[in-house]
């Protein structure tokens, strides 16, 4: 069996939640990937998604190089550690409908990468059908906000 540590990206960049949210844009841009890892002194607090920077910041009419990162973050982030099976995790990241997720140390509890479905489709090939087709199950739109 493939574990995490088998097809996971390494050397992930981080961002700090004091960092505009400008600064995780272009970070965004730069390393053409579509969610970061925040962390404060060295611990996982959040992750910021080009889908939050759309929704809960400019959407909002927030300046981004005045809003924080920490203001707009995910908070409830999901984990997964380097020893899980491959196929483990992709059945949690179909259960709760997500495409990347943060690699932690089990040892140090330090993050060491980060793996996306995209990862595992090309390292890995099980059950990826299953999961994508999880992941891509349409929800109902929130509508309780429009006028």
């Amino acid at each position: 069996m493939q574990t995490i540590q088998d097809v996971m990206t390494r050397d992930v960049e981080t961002i700090s939640p004091q960092e505009a949210v400008q600064r995780a844009a272009q970070m965004m841009d730069e390393l053409n990937v579509g969610a970061i890892p925040v962390l404060d002194g060295g611990k996982l607090v959040g992750m910021i998604t080009d889908r939050d920077i759309t929704v809960r910041s400019v959407a909002a009419g927030q300046a981004p190089g005045s809003t924080r990162v920490g203001d707009v973050m995910s908070t409830d982030v999901r984990t997964c550690t380097t020893r899980q099976t491959v196929d483990e995790v992709l059945g949690q990241m179909g259960d709760v409908q997500i495409r990347r997720v943060p690699v932690i140390d089990e040892d140090s509890q330090e993050v060491v990468g980060i793996v996306s479905l995209g990862d595992m489709a090309t390292k890995h090939s099980a059950q990826i059908d299953r999961t994508l087709d999880e992941i891509s199950t349409p929800s109902e739109p929130d509508r309780s906000t429009r006028h």
